[in-house]
């Protein structure tokens, strides 16, 4: 066979280090995550508002977004799989937000599947949703916005580099997930599955969940490593995490992505909260 070209366009021995990169740091954040895959961060602490939510502090760390180029379900929008950086801690709730705390806030209950109040709240847009956090940090004098996509990811991984949080077999989904083969076709109130290794309920299944950020098919491509967000101006909003109605086991995978305009309501999206530690523009703000 002949010798390879000594010489290689920029681009290309770029490209190279950047896939070897990625592999090294997938490699050491699965050796990692075998100590602390089990336990949540240290000085966990956990806080309740004026409304009921139970809110988890996550420290700053960093994390692998995305999808390995070897998983045979990864879609294109979830690659490159790239290393981020989350930069300042900030308080995530436990669970989905509830139909009880969003008639708290909003004076209504748009969902569909009502009965009990513990079940998640749906058939809310994206609008609605951010609707709600602006007011609840009106009410507490507190800083509330929907998650980034990269701060759900972070806490949906919860220190795991497999497919799922609870590892690689989609057997066990139903242990910790409502979807298509256990729901009975409604949602159900939350916290009733398995939480992930972090403490965090229903983050797949039950109900999508609205994440701040703008979506398109080639963010990560183009995506910091500090702090990403999606588009400013983008048409399509990012939801993650499966629903109710899924079937397909692929679409729980923590690197799974989704997206709806903003305007949408279904009976089987909802969302959770961000807090932050201090005051600060939201990033869905003006969007």
């Amino acid at each position: 066979m002949p010798e390879p070209a000594t010489g290689s366009r920029p681009d290309e021995t770029g490209a190279r280090v950047a896939i070897e990169r990625g592999r090294m740091m997938q490699m050491l954040l699965r050796v990692l995550s075998r100590f602390s895959a089990n336990r949540p961060p240290d000085a966990l602490q956990e806080i309740s508002n004026a409304i009921g939510m139970k809110l988890v502090l996550l420290p700053a760390g960093e994390f692998l977004m995305g999808s390995p180029h070897d998983d045979p379900d990864a879609r294109m929008d979830e690659k490159p799989q790239h290393l981020v950086q989350i930069s300042q801690p900030f308080f995530l709730s436990v669970t989905l937000a509830t139909q009880a705390q969003y008639h708290q806030v909003m004076g209504d209950n748009p969902s569909r599947f009502q009965g009990d109040p513990q079940r998640p709240v749906e058939r809310v847009s994206w609008e609605d949703a951010v609707e709600f956090c602006h007011r609840l940090s009106e009410q507490e004098g507190q800083t509330y916005r929907l998650p980034t996509e990269a701060q759900w990811e972070y806490a949906c991984r919860a220190d795991t580099t497999t497919r799922y949080s609870f590892g690689d077999d989609p057997a066990e989904l139903g242990d910790h997930a409502w979807y298509g083969a256990n729901s009975s076709a409604t949602t159900h109130p939350v916290a009733r599955k398995k939480p992930n290794p972090w403490g965090f309920f229903d983050l797949l299944g039950n109900v999508a969940e609205w994440c701040a950020d703008g979506y398109s098919v080639d963010a990560y491509a183009r995506s910091s490593e500090k702090d990403p967000t999606g588009p400013d101006s983008a048409a399509l909003r990012v939801l993650r995490g499966g629903c109710w109605r899924d079937h397909q086991t692929d679409r729980f995978r923590s690197a799974a992505r989704l997206a709806l305009p903003p305007t949408f309501r279904f009976d089987y999206r909802g969302f959770r909260v961000v807090r932050t530690l201090e005051p600060e523009t939201s990033p869905d703000a003006d969007r």
